[in-house]
C-alpha cells in the first residue's frame, strides 16, 4: 500500500490534517485495528476540520489585533467590577451580536473594562464572527493618514463590514471636527450590521 505517497498528495491537495491523521495511524496500528473503514476515514476528516477551524481562529485573532489575551473563562466574578452575572451570562452567549446590539462599558481606571471587552472580543472570535479591536485616539490617527493616502474609503468599509468592532478608550480626548464625522460615518454604517463594545472611563449619570 502506497502510504507515504498519499500523504504526500493529501498535503498537496492542502489536506494537512488528514496527512497527519493517516500517518498517526499507520505509526500506531494497534491502536485503530479495531475500527471499520469508514470509522478510520471520519477520524482523518475530523482531523482535517479540526486543523481547519484553528487555522480560521488563528487568522480571525490576528485580524481582531486584541489588546489583552482574555479570555471569557478566566473573567473572576468575585473581583468588585459591578458586573452582574447573568448580564455577563447574557454578553457570553454572544447572541447579543447576532441581533447587532451594542455594549458600553464604563468605570474608573484599572477596573478592567478593556480585559473584558477583549475577553469577549475572544469569545467572539472563537465564536466565528470578525472581531477588530482599536484604541480610539489611533483609530482616528489611522484614519487621518488613511485620508491622505486614499485608503479612507477601504478602511471605513472594513470597519463596516466587522461584526464585532471595540473601541477603546472612549472620552480621554475632545474630538475634532473631522474625528466626530468619521465617528458619525462608522456608527451610521454599522447601524443594524454589526455590534459594537465601547469602554470609557466617563460615567453616565
Amino acid at each position: 500500500m502506497l502510504i507515504h505517497p498519499t500523504s504526500e498528495r493529501l498535503i498537496a491537495l492542502g489536506f494537512t490534517g488528514m496527512a497527519k491523521a493517516l500517518d498517526e495511524q499507520r505509526h500506531a496500528p494497534t491502536t485503530f485495528d479495531g475500527l471499520s473503514f469508514e470509522e478510520r476515514l471520519g477520524l482523518l476528516v475530523d482531523r482535517e476540520a479540526a486543523e481547519r477551524d484553528a487555522k480560521r481562529l488563528t487568522a480571525r485573532l490576528k485580524f481582531a489585533a486584541l489588546r489583552q489575551a482574555a479570555c471569557v473563562e478566566d473573567i473572576d466574578l468575585r473581583t468588585p467590577r459591578g458586573i452582574d452575572r447573568a448580564v455577563m451570562a447574557h454578553l457570553v452567549d454572544g447572541a447579543w451580536i447576532g441581533r447587532h446590539e451594542n455594549l458600553l462599558i464604563t468605570g474608573p481606571t484599572g477596573l478592567g473594562k478593556s480585559w473584558v471587552a477583549c475577553a469577549l472580543g475572544h469569545k467572539a472570535c472563537r465564536d466565528g464572527r470578525a472581531v477588530a479591536y482599536h484604541r480610539v485616539g489611533r483609530l482616528f490617527e489611522a484614519l487621518a493618514i488613511a485620508r491622505g493616502d486614499g485608503r479612507h474609503a477601504r478602511m471605513l468599509k472594513v470597519l463596516a463590514r466587522t461584526d464585532l468592532l471595540i473601541l477603546d478608550g472612549w472620552g480621554l480626548a475632545v474630538l475634532t471636527s473631522q474625528e466626530r464625522r468619521d465617528m458619525l460615518e462608522i456608527l451610521e454604517d454599522r447601524h443594524g450590521r454589526g455590534s459594537t463594545i465601547v469602554t470609557s472611563q466617563l460615567v453616565l449619570s
